[in-house]
């Protein structure tokens, strides 16, 4: 469950002589820890509690990036504050579906269907500008929807669940946050900081809105969630808040400073293989002959749909 994409920068690559690992290795970190975060949002989270664990988990980070950013903040234009808003209430939505989604699913699940947002996104952007994709990513797009069709059937040709469904709108509103981003005129000359703070906070006030519109319908507040919570469960809160959005957020800004963007955005792409690892060792998910051949082809078409979009655009 990605914290929020970071506005790449002009890349430059280092320092002469700087072995490549040196960057690379903590962005693939990054890339574990989203994996993980399927898991440990879906374990300290039920219906009841989202938006509760929600406003927490980014109450946490915001005072953070508020202090490291606040030069950033304070130099923004009325119409940068409006963008980046604007892009806080679709990244609202990411999260909510992301977690709705996994209370309801496999993490495995999660983290595969989500990777379809590197498949459509591409699309969308050919819908938009009304140009067509390359038939090599036609075929690999066909083959991760494919893909997704057995894994959520692992225990045969059944219904998908709501969980897998919501997961699925949440990659259409992934989609959506990359577009909408890339048309923003505004935010494009907004530092990456000051950019997703301003996006963050946006979202925690639709949450704590949401929160209050259904405190009398059963959804918990979140001071009545953290004084549930035990050892187990604000281990998983620090997980998502510290690891999952700050340490996330902080590497991608520093990596494509130092690479290039495509091999950040190449090593992010195995969120997914660590998802699936997690929900198979830590959660015991069993998907199945079925669901593992399409893991295995949503993991493929995924890989070679980003290869097949990279050379297009060259």
């Amino acid at each position: 469950m990605t914290a929020s994409p970071a506005v790449a920068a002009p890349a430059s690559l280092g320092a002469p002589g700087r072995p490549a690992w040196l960057t690379d290795l903590p962005v693939l970190l990054v890339a574990v820890v989203w994996g993980g975060s399927y898991l440990a949002a879906k374990g300290i989270t039920t219906g009841s509690t989202v938006l509760a664990v929600l406003i927490l988990r980014f109450a946490v980070v915001l005072p953070v990036l508020v202090v490291a950013g606040w030069r950033g903040l304070r130099a923004l234009t009325a119409a940068q504050w409006r963008g980046a808003g604007l892009l806080g209430l679709v990244l609202a939505g990411v999260f909510l579906l992301e977690t709705y989604g996994v209370v309801h699913t496999s993490a495995t699940n999660a983290g595969l269907i989500i990777s379809l947002t590197m498949i459509l996104t591409p699309l969308a952007e050919a819908a938009v500008t009304r140009t067509r994709p390359p038939r090599a990513f036609l075929a690999a797009a066909a083959l991760s929807v494919t893909g997704v069709v057995l894994l959520t059937q692992g225990g045969g040709f059944t219904t998908p669940s709501s969980g897998d469904l919501l997961m699925l709108l949440a990659a259409l509103a992934r989609t959506a946050h990359v577009l909408v981003m890339s048309r923003i005129k505004a935010v494009r000359t907004a530092g990456s900081l000051s950019l997703t703070t301003v996006q963050l906070g946006s979202a925690v006030v639709v949450f704590a809105l949401l929160a209050a519109l259904s405190g009398s319908g059963g959804g918990a507040a979140p001071w009545e969630a953290a004084r549930a919570f035990g050892v187990r469960e604000w281990a998983g809160l620090l997980f998502l808040s510290v690891f999952c959005t700050l340490f996330a957020f902080f590497v991608q800004m520093w990596a494509v400073r130092r690479t290039s963007p495509s091999r950040v955005s190449l090593l992010l792409g195995t969120e997914p293989l660590w998802a699936a690892a997690a929900g198979i060792a830590l959660a015991g998910d069993r998907p199945g002959v079925l669901g593992l051949f399409g893991a295995i082809l949503v993991l493929g078409g995924t890989s070679w749909g980003r290869r097949a979009a990279d050379e297009g655009d060259r």
